[in-house]
């Protein structure tokens, strides 16, 4: 595919299939979706979506990415500033910003992160125009910078993964999801950006759903 034909497909072709397949998405998964909400709500104290900073998205442009919360409240400010996990936040980093045992993590939390659930409100994201149904992972902004300096090598590509929206969905999540650290994950999502074509985006999006069955490399 050429430059001006991956440009047309982004702007295009893939802008009016996100809209089509989030409505489908929206449809389908609306009732499960008030079920988890009602269960998030009635089993832990705190909001129903991830109280977390913004990610970053397209073109480096920060984004709030909605999601069910799976973790205790404040999960994130506590992981990073409460002496109490210190020690955790220190393995968190080294692992690539994934925790194989995380203790933050709820009950019901346990089940919709590894079934990919708590990831169906980026829905409404897809129709802002701020993601895409398939595309790279959207980071955080410390997760960017620090994983940079521990991957030096991993700069190029995250100056390419940036000129696209993160998606829902990605080559990164059909291939290991959790399992695979940063300076891999990096390099599948350039080689995405890459080769982006209506092909690639529609083989990734019949892998997602045995993916999200399964749970295969989910924390």
């Amino acid at each position: 595919m050429t430059l001006l034909h991956g440009i047309l497909y982004q702007r295009i072709t893939k802008r009016l299939m996100d809209i089509i397949l989030a409505l489908i998405l929206l449809a389908v998964f609306f009732i499960p979706a008030v079920i988890i909400a009602f269960m998030i709500k009635i089993s832990s104290k705190g909001p129903i979506f991830a109280d977390v900073p913004e990610r970053i998205g397209q073109q480096g442009n920060t984004f709030k990415m909605y999601k069910f919360r799976s973790m205790i409240e404040n999960a994130h400010m506590l992981l990073r500033n409460d002496p109490r996990f210190k020690e955790l936040y220190e393995e968190y980093k080294k692992k690539s910003y994934k925790l194989q045992n995380d203790p933050r993590i709820t009950s019901i939390g346990t089940f919709i992160r590894k079934h990919s659930l708590d990831e169906l409100p980026q829905i409404i994201n897809v129709l802002k125009g701020e993601m895409s149904i398939v595309g790279p992972r959207a980071y955080y902004p410390d997760e960017l910078i620090n994983q940079q300096k521990k991957y030096p090598q991993t700069k190029t590509q995250v100056k390419k993964v940036l000129t696209a929206k993160p998606g829902i969905t990605g080559l990164w999540q059909v291939s290991g999801r959790s399992e695979v650290h940063f300076n891999e994950r990096i390099i599948l999502d350039a080689e995405y950006v890459e080769t982006i074509s209506l092909f690639h985006d529609l083989l990734i999006i019949m892998k997602t759903p045995l993916i999200m069955f399964t749970g295969k490399g989910a924390i």
